[in-house]
């Protein structure tokens, strides 16, 4: 009797982390439906557009590392909790935001909190779990994240649509406290005790000034230039752009990080990164192949809601069901997952997932058009989220089944930096793709039209970039011609980032070739790779 209601504590529990991983995957999403309606209420120019997404995806890959350590030394159950209290206020803080600086900042905060929540909520499981149980559990977790990805636009559109774009931040208060309601009551504390309680400074401080630098460089290199640049920061006096100096900053703090980390590692000390876990070829394979299938995963979901908004005239809950097709992919292929999980290894239907990625990305930009309707769309929809599904569900475990229970928050907070470091990456590059291409194929559009002068030209180019699309509608009337060039332009721009995405998703899929298929039993595993990480630790020192 107390077995089984242990265990169905365990399966609550499960239940309301899921749900809380919900609540940041979905705030990730929910935000590129209500876009065009902030933009327009708030004035938002394009690349603050890419920073309401960024400022929340940049914090969180910056701080991921430092609270999944965090997370083993003093309390996963307590992070947790603490993330999704920051997460919540903060989101109150998004949903009564009066200018476009005033959004940016509270989503700066929202990502501290999803950074405690992410691997705080997989180091539990881990920690909980174990054998069969284990590789289910994570099947949840991770068809969590892929199902909601693609809820939250369409939850996003209707509360838009009917209500205001600062619910789409407000619900996250409600189900906060039903959140830690359900923690406090299904879900055990856990840490671990061996874990030094030092925590290394040095190494979280280089990791946030690498990750933000990258990011930062990525997005404000098309606004300032990428070496030369006619529009500068004010801040700045120089005669070139900041952007190659952003760029050598990160690389410098990318080395210092690394050499660092492998120093106090030799002398035993606590490290940000658990180095000697990259030793392990499933886990340091799987967290390059889950960095770069995130670069493409994310990167279009920023420009697909904006293409069928402005091009297509659709409104955000119009948005919502179009993209809905993405997320009954995703939640069949969880159920394909746990099917046929016992028959085939996780890595194959990994890579499946990818494949099927990437066919679906490829049908989503050749159905592109000024003109499309929405059932040309859904299908590639349909076969990318189905490939989402698969991918997110059991990547996962693939890189976290050798790590050793004692390093679990530090390996998920590894693998779940991997992901959100290619997400915002994705976002960045792929938003940059979407936008300069906006931009320069408009210009060429536009300079085929002797009747519009070269400075009105400029002035068009300029009203469709900045706002992100929300100006076309602006034109109809007085330049019609212009307009119709405007959503040709943002359709092509749109399928050179799907092109894009479908690139990196190729990538990923080449290096998920690396991954060892072969199944083992979980504490055979753990074991043999526990004395390899201390025999590793020993012949460093």
């Amino acid at each position: 009797m107390n077995d089984i209601r242990a265990s169905r504590r365990r399966w609550l529990g499960l239940l309301f982390i899921s749900i809380a991983v919900a609540l940041i995957i979905v705030d990730s999403t929910i935000v590129n439906v209500a876009i065009p309606s902030v933009v327009e209420d708030l004035g938002l120019n394009s690349t603050q557009v890419q920073w309401v997404q960024e400022s929340y995806t940049l914090v969180f890959a910056a701080l991921l590392l430092v609270f999944g350590t965090l997370a083993d030394r003093y309390g996963r159950r307590r992070v947790l909790l603490i993330g999704v209290v920051i997460f919540a206020l903060s989101s109150i803080l998004a949903a009564t935001a009066a200018s476009g600086e005033l959004l940016i900042a509270s989503r700066l905060v929202q990502g501290i909190g999803g950074a405690m929540i992410l691997p705080a909520s997989l180091s539990t499981i881990n920690a909980t779990f174990r054998g069969r149980e284990r590789a289910i559990a994570f099947a949840v977790w991770g068809s969590t994240i892929g199902g909601m990805a693609a809820v939250g636009p369409l939850l996003g559109g209707w509360l838009t649509t009917y209500f205001s774009w600062r619910w789409a931040f407000g619900i996250n208060v409600p189900l906060g406290v039903i959140i830690i309601i359900g923690i406090l009551i299904f879900t055990m504390e856990s840490k671990e005790p061996s874990a030094q309680r030092r925590v290394d400074i040095v190494g979280a401080l280089l990791s946030v000034v690498l990750f933000a630098s990258l990011v930062f460089a990525l997005i404000e290199g098309r606004s300032y230039g990428w070496f030369f640049s006619d529009t500068p920061p004010d801040f700045w006096t120089w005669g070139i752009s900041p952007i190659p100096f952003v760029f050598a900053l990160a690389l410098a703090a990318g080395i210092a990080f690394v050499r660092w980390g492998f120093a106090r590692e030799r002398a035993g000390k606590s490290t940000m990164l658990a180095f000697g876990l990259l030793r392990i070829p499933s886990f340091r394979n799987g967290n390059i192949a889950a960095m770069i299938v995130s670069l493409g995963e994310f990167g279009i979901i920023l420009s697909l809601p904006l293409w069928l908004q402005n091009v297509l005239g659709y409104d955000a809950l119009q948005t919502g069901f179009v993209i809905l097709a993405l997320a009954i992919g995703s939640f069949m292929a969880s159920g394909f997952a746990g099917a046929f999980g016992n028959k085939i290894t996780p890595v194959t239907i990994v890579r499946v997932g990818i494949a099927a990625e990437i066919v679906g990305i490829l049908i989503v930009a050749l159905s592109l058009n000024p003109d499309a309707a929405w059932w040309q769309i859904a299908p590639g929809l349909f076969i990318y989220g189905f490939g989402v599904g698969l991918a997110t569900a059991l990547l996962t475990s693939v890189v976290l089944m050798d790590v050793p229970l004692s390093q679990s928050g530090q390996g998920s907070g590894t693998q779940s930096t991997a992901r959100q470091v290619g997400s915002a990456l994705g976002i960045a590059i792929l938003g940059t793709v979407l936008f300069a291409s906006l931009g320069s194929g408009l210009d060429a559009k536009l300079a085929n039209r002797p009747e519009i002068p070269a400075e009105a030209r400029t002035q068009i180019v300029d009203l469709v970039v900045d706002s992100a699309g929300t100006g076309i509608s602006t034109l109809d009337e007085k330049l019609p011609d212009a307009a119709a060039d405007a959503r040709e332009a943002f359709t092509d721009s749109t399928r050179y980032a799907a092109f894009a995405a479908a690139g990196f998703l190729a990538i990923g899929f080449l290096a998920s070739l690396r991954l060892d298929g072969a199944r083992r039993g979980d504490d055979d595993a753990e074991g043999e790779v526990e004395r390899t990480v201390n025999d590793a630790k020993s012949t460093d020192g």
